[in-house]
């Protein structure tokens, strides 16, 4: 026999999950009692809810699943919105909530950490919002059948999920699971799979130059590989769209960067919005990702699959999904090469030029050009909202090396706890390189005394330019100043008693250099904060800024 909550362990562990990330609370004590009771798991404590979000959300994006557990009301409401940026980002959470006494519900008392009122179904409610799925599991004979419907959802539809358990059933006996392999797969409509195929390939086979752009959301649909293995043996140019950086390796032979209208990379833009057929697998058209819907793309050359749906110049094909429209569209169309052939002859190369004086100012270019060059597939990279974006997007990354953003909701200060999943999720396999702004380390900053308290290594770069850059860039105003902190002493006060964690300042290039010198010998965890002008930003966040406030600016509509 298992217990409800040991029931919940197994289904976890069956998604790859190895670790959880808690934060307790008196209605949740019986679940985390249980959980401990499944030695496959690992707790890992948080600094607080939100976080503890931020880290499902960062492991997710590694495992493929994550899952956070918070105590009723109070925890499950400061979660909610790392939980709504994972909906947005379609990551898979498991959300577990403790929640009220079911004797409780049933009298309708007035309860602590709650709104004082008989209803507490409210947190539900709110919930629906962010989440595929909610439930309460108040009666253990029910617990099985409602877990495994919310995981199935999860897994399904790629959005988290929201289970509460009444802090009065962890314990209780229920079945022991049966095996299950989490592997359900839909099937499109096969009439109108076979329609959109001929569709799409009499269109790319008239194209002269078609060529591939490839989003995020390739990855819900576990379709990256798929997408690589289209493009190399179509031999269609590939570019991927800057939320989608690092999903498909840059050294792909048919690479050619990152399209992101007027501030993509060095000849990409120039190849894509030239070419007569575009075809983008997975997109996600945003404000952001199109810089303020500002890309020069004709809809009638182009060909989208996402959500299911096929577009063909406008046409509209329904119950479509990627792997077999990908697979199927690879066997009709011709080899084409055009496109690449017309990017290697424009490719540019960026070069930074060293410093002639390396007791001068650090410049955000040379810190660039030095985390380039630490690079490996032994690494990983993950960058802030802000500036940073704009930095690690100019990155070319090695074979092997991962590199995650959140671009669609852009919640700043979510790195901070990102990056303590990530590294929970690889462990020894990768160092991972952070990249964070002041202002957004301001926000989430407790949770680097939880990457050294579990004696993690990675390496943080933390550009302290005493102030919101990216929206300086955008609209700017007395609000964007930042309290500058010493932010490396906050590593001194965060070891606690024993020194495990290294920080440095960086004020020059020497000391730059110095400092990556003692990095490379220890496995500490290294905090390197950087000393960089207001002013000194990347110049394709100069171009999207301002483009952002033309867009937000835009007067409202007469009538």
């Amino acid at each position: 026999m298992a217990t409800v909550v040991t029931y919940l362990a197994q289904r976890l562990y069956e998604l790859g999950i190895s670790d959880y990330f808690a934060i307790p609370g008196d209605y949740n004590l019986g679940i985390l009692d249980e959980l401990l009771k499944y030695p496959a798991l690992k707790m890992h404590n948080c600094c607080n809810e939100l976080n503890g979000g931020y880290a499902a959300d960062g492991y997710a994006r590694i495992k493929g699943a994550g899952a956070l557990v918070v105590t009723f009301s109070v925890g499950g409401l400061s979660a909610i919105n790392a939980i709504a940026g994972a909906y947005s980002e379609n990551l898979p959470l498991i959300v577990v909530s403790g929640a009220p006494n079911t004797n409780s519900v049933q009298d309708a008392e007035i309860l602590h950490h709650t709104l004082a009122e008989e209803d507490t179904s409210y947190v539900r409610r709110m919930y629906a919002h962010v989440t595929a799925l909610t439930t309460f599991i108040h009666r253990p004979e029910d617990a099985p059948m409602q877990i495994d419907r919310a995981i199935a959802v999860a897994m399904d539809k790629r959005k988290p999920v929201y289970i509460e358990i009444a802090c009065n059933i962890p314990a209780k006996k229920v079945s022991t699971p049966t095996k299950s392999a989490h592997n359900a797969k839909r099937v499109s409509d096969s009439s109108s799979l076979k329609a959109a195929l001929k569709h799409a390939s009499e269109k790319l086979n008239q194209a002269v130059k078609p060529v591939i752009v490839a989003g995020s959301k390739m990855r819900p649909c576990n379709a990256c590989k798929e997408v690589a293995a289209f493009s190399k043996a179509t031999g269609y140019a590939l570019a991927v769209m800057p939320d989608a950086k690092g999903f498909i390796s840059e050294e792909h032979p048919n690479y050619i960067g990152v399209y992101w209208g007027p501030v993509s990379s060095p000849s990409c833009s120039e190849i894509v919005e030239s070419s007569d057929l575009y075809f983008f697998i997975g997109p996600n058209f945003n404000d952001y990702t199109t810089v303020g819907h500002d890309c020069n793309l004709d809809p009638l050359k182009m060909i989208t699959i996402k959500d299911g749906t096929v577009s063909v110049g406008g046409a509209i094909y329904t119950n479509v999904y990627m792997h077999d429209f990908l697979q199927g569209l690879q066997r009709l169309v011709k080899f084409n090469n055009t496109a690449y052939k017309a990017y290697t002859r424009i490719k540019e190369v960026v070069t930074y030029p060293e410093p002639t004086d390396l007791k001068a100012p650090v410049t955000r270019r040379f810190l660039l050009q030095q985390i380039q060059k630490m690079l490996s597939k032994n690494h990983a990279v993950i960058a802030e909202t802000g500036d940073s974006w704009f930095n690690a997007l100019d990155l070319t990354l090695p074979e092997g090396c991962l590199f995650e953003i959140q671009m669609q909701y852009g919640s700043i200060g979510w790195s901070v706890g990102a990056l303590l999943g990530m590294q929970t999720a690889l462990k020894d396999q990768k160092r991972v390189i952070a990249c964070i702004g002041d202002g957004s380390f301001q926000m989430t900053a407790q949770e680097l005394s939880t990457l050294i308290r579990y004696d993690y290594h990675p390496i943080i770069f933390l550009m302290n330019n005493s102030a919101y850059t990216i929206e300086v860039q955008i609209h700017d105003g007395e609000y964007n100043k930042l309290n500058n902190w010493d932010y490396s002493a906050l590593v001194k006060a965060f070891n606690g008693n024993s020194v495990k964690a290294q920080a440095f300042k960086v004020k020059s290039s020497q000391d730059l250099t110095d400092a990556l010198k003692e990095v490379s010998k220890t496995k500490a965890l290294c905090f390197i904060e950087v000393m960089l002008d207001k002013n000194d930003c990347n110049k394709h966040l100069l171009d999207w800024g301002s483009r952002v406030q033309q867009y937000n600016s835009r007067p409202p509509r007469a009538g």
